[in-house]
């Protein structure tokens, strides 16, 4: 998802990210009928393709470069006890453009148990202290 949609920034478009309060039938059933109906309707309006899918390419190779920052995250994280911000760790990886992405990656970890564990207010991104699961 991070590459898709870093590769959809980096060629001009704009992208969304839904969130939804839990995984079930009924919301999972209720956004792919949005999108496909929102994905038919407007390609026929503007007489395009909309399966045609030239941007694959690029989202596997954004995709790769996220991947790469979650593995060395991961890994500062781990040889580090004390808990860092999003800033510090971004700063110390390099990447101090990319706090945003960290930020996912790491919720994303956080909330499925994986390696790291964010404390603070994820609605405030800048209160978060990351540390080792």
């Amino acid at each position: 998802m991070q590459g898709s949609r870093s590769a959809l920034f980096d060629n001009g478009r704009d992208s969304i990210t839904v969130t939804i309060p839990e995984v079930n039938a009924e919301t999972v059933g209720a956004l792919i009928a949005l999108y496909e109906r929102a994905v038919g309707l407007y390609a026929s309006l503007v007489n395009v393709n909309a399966y045609h899918q030239p941007g694959v390419e690029a989202g596997k190779q954004a995709a790769a470069v996220v991947l790469d920052l979650q593995r060395r995250a991961v890994a500062l994280v781990q040889s580090d006890s004390s808990a860092l911000s999003l800033e510090a760790l971004a700063e110390q990886l390099g990447a101090p453009d990319q706090v945003e992405t960290l930020y996912k990656i790491l919720r994303h970890l956080d909330a499925n148990g994986r390696s790291i564990r964010l404390a603070g207010d994820a609605a405030q991104p800048g209160s978060l202290k990351v540390s080792a699961r």
